[in-house]
């Protein structure tokens, strides 16, 4: 197993001077993507293993959003075009069994999970009424297909040469982003202000001591009556993201809410569904965050897209996993170790438990001592690497985070 540890002599994240940090909330039009994307995959994965015993192959992770049209002004309004979504990929549409060959009907089981995944996404959108969805998914080509079947002989055969990357900890800044927009999407704070769609995205400025939060949400037009209301939710908004932000740091921290607002030419962010997507804002698989949930420039990032690739060996989307948990495995348990950063190439039809490279990079205390912490990290890289055919069974119980 070739698993390289060398030491990073560069600055901490939360030392540098400008810091920035990107999450898209769930209604973003991208995120909307990833999660439509993703539910497609999982259904797809559990009705081959009902019905078959075990995952097939498939990759559904291309996926279109098309922005569709409203007239939208406080109190109401109505939707003109609907959202268009387009999902495309490759799927195993039928199987032979002992009963002979077997159709699988992989475009109506995405198209029913992208229903419910989007009906979970947004409270006002009425799936039926205001998207059309459709799927066009056709049979992966035969090498692709064969090294799928050669892997379930023992370990899955990586289906890709791709790389995962992940990193530990987060700073102070990256915390708020991630956190900051879970809360603002919690049943909790839905049930305080449920005038604020789902629709979010947090943009973090760290100037040194000073964080300021760029917040653009989407405010539900028929729970908002005028302006004033609209005014009193954004200040409510800054006021919830300001308290949550303290409470991961002592930094002065500035939050604004909307500032694309013209109040004298009467333009408010203000949406029947919660998101943009039902005005023009279109997106797409793998434009959102990445697979820690955050768009972090500071860091190495994969440009991979996680969502819709399938879970059992496409290393696109477990190595970015398995990198993350390598990652905070050894800041965790490395104390001298404050920034880690892992890099795990896989090269196709090579075993996933197998990597081509892992590559821990750490920036450690100039003290430490750096045989031991060398050795330590090296051998919790392979333990996280002998366990990587576990990932497989979080992503179908939604037990790890995929953007």
């Amino acid at each position: 197993m070739n698993v390289r540890v060398s030491r990073l002599y560069s600055q901490p994240v939360e030392t540098l001077e400008v810091e920035i940090v990107e999450r898209k909330g769930m209604g973003h039009p991208d995120s909307l993507c990833d999660h439509a994307a993703e539910a497609a995959s999982v259904s797809l994965s559990k009705h081959y293993l009902e019905q078959f015993g075990e995952i097939l192959h498939h990759n559904v992770d291309k996926a279109l959003l098309i922005g569709g049209r409203a007239n939208v002004k406080f109190g109401g309004g109505e939707i003109l075009e609907p959202i268009t979504f387009i999902l495309a990929g490759r799927a195993t549409t039928e199987a032979t069994t002992k009963e002979g060959v077997k159709t699988i009907p992989a475009e109506k089981i995405a198209i029913k999970s992208i229903k419910e995944e989007l009906s979970k996404c947004l409270r006002f959108l009425d799936v039926e009424k205001h998207t059309v969805i459709k799927a066009i998914l056709r049979p992966g080509s035969t090498d692709l297909r064969h090294i799928f079947e050669e892997g379930k002989k023992e370990v899955p055969l990586s289906n890709d040469t791709s790389l995962g990357v992940g990193f530990a900890p987060l700073t102070e800044t990256e915390r708020i982003v991630l956190e900051g927009e879970r809360y603002l999407n919690s049943k909790k704070t839905k049930e305080k202000l449920p005038e604020v769609g789902e629709d979010i995205k947090i943009m973090a400025l760290r100037e040194k001591e000073k964080i300021t939060l760029t917040v653009a949400a989407a405010i539900i037009a028929p729970l908002t009556p005028d302006k004033d209301h609209y005014i009193s939710v954004k200040e409510q908004v800054e006021a919830e993201l300001a308290d949550l932000a303290s409470t991961y740091t002592n930094k002065e921290v500035e939050v604004k809410v909307n500032v694309g607002d013209n109040y004298e030419k009467g333009i408010y962010y203000l949406t029947l569904t919660g998101t943009s997507a039902e005005s023009g804002d279109d997106g797409q698989v793998g434009r959102g965050n990445r697979c820690n949930g955050l768009i972090t420039p500071n860091r190495p990032m994969s440009m991979e897209a996680t969502a819709g690739k399938n879970p059992y060996s496409h290393i696109g989307k477990i190595y970015n996993i398995l990198a993350g948990s390598i990652a905070s495995r050894v800041v965790i348990e490395i104390g001298e170790v404050k920034e880690a950063y892992a890099y795990v190439l896989g090269q196709i039809g090579r075993k996933i438990n197998d990597p081509l490279m892992v590559n821990l990079q750490l920036i450690v205390d100039p003290a430490a001592p750096w045989n031991s912490i060398q050795n330590e990290a090296q051998q919790i890289a392979k333990e996280e690497i002998s366990k990587v055919t576990n990932i497989t069974k979080l992503i179908l119980e939604k037990q790890t985070p995929l953007f």
